[in-house]
């Protein structure tokens, strides 16, 4: 039985319960037995433990998690602080160097996290070197319906969306009180063809700050 610790178990409890995410949690025990697969299953949910429903101010939608070995832990883009950076990560940083002044050294994005920034991958586990494994294996079901609750809520709320997969979800975000940004993907295969420059992170505090939050500190 998952157990969030906050409003998502409310919020999920009939996505939990449903045919798809006990299929899901078949496969899964089948692939956590036989193979390697991260991140950690007690990780897998981090990022909704460390962001309630209520406190989410911007949602970075990623694709699935990091597939190399002390990498994923249940936050897109994110590595644990003793991790090297990787290359999608880098260049995050150098975005938010360029737009705000602001040199990043730790990985570890949870400080993001705790001020409402929701780090969300649309699959939630991978198999060991093998991205996108599994894709299309009922995570998605679960975190379209994460997309889609958030976008009920009437507090104005940031989607940040890097790259193909995640600008597909553009279309389960229709409420106007939201903002949408879209871009290229921060890797190095995509990141000069539009993610550099975006201004995506200026874009969002000065969204949060005309509705009367806070703007996000991006150091970490």
């Amino acid at each position: 039985m998952v157990n969030i610790g906050n409003s998502w178990d409310t919020l999920l409890k009939e996505d939990f319960e449903s045919e798809s995410y006990r299929k899901l949690r078949a496969f899964l025990a089948q692939e956590y037995r036989t193979r390697r697969i991260y991140p950690d299953m007690y990780d897998i949910f981090n990022a909704l433990k460390c962001t309630a429903y209520e406190d989410v101010r911007v949602v970075i939608l990623g694709q699935d998690p990091y597939h190399g070995a002390g990498q994923a832990h249940g936050m897109c883009f994110s590595v644990k602080p003793d991790v090297p950076a990787p290359p999608s990560l880098v260049n995050i940083f150098k975005e938010i160097e360029s737009e705000l002044g602001i040199t990043n050294a730790s990985p570890y994005l949870v400080p993001w996290a705790e001020q409402g920034v929701l780090l969300l991958n649309t699959v939630l586990t991978v198999r060991e070197g093998q991205p996108n494994s599994h894709k299309d294996k009922g995570w998605e079901i679960l975190t379209d319906s994460i997309i889609r609750k958030l976008n009920a809520r009437q507090e104005p709320i940031v989607f940040m969306l890097w790259g193909g997969n995640a600008r597909s979800k553009k279309l389960l975000i229709n409420a106007p009180q939201h903002l949408i940004l879209e871009c290229p993907h921060p890797s190095p295969l995509s990141a000069y063809a539009g993610f550099f420059g975006c201004g995506h992170f200026v874009k969002c505090n000065t969204f949060l700050q005309n509705k009367g939050f806070k703007p996000i500190n991006w150091a970490t």
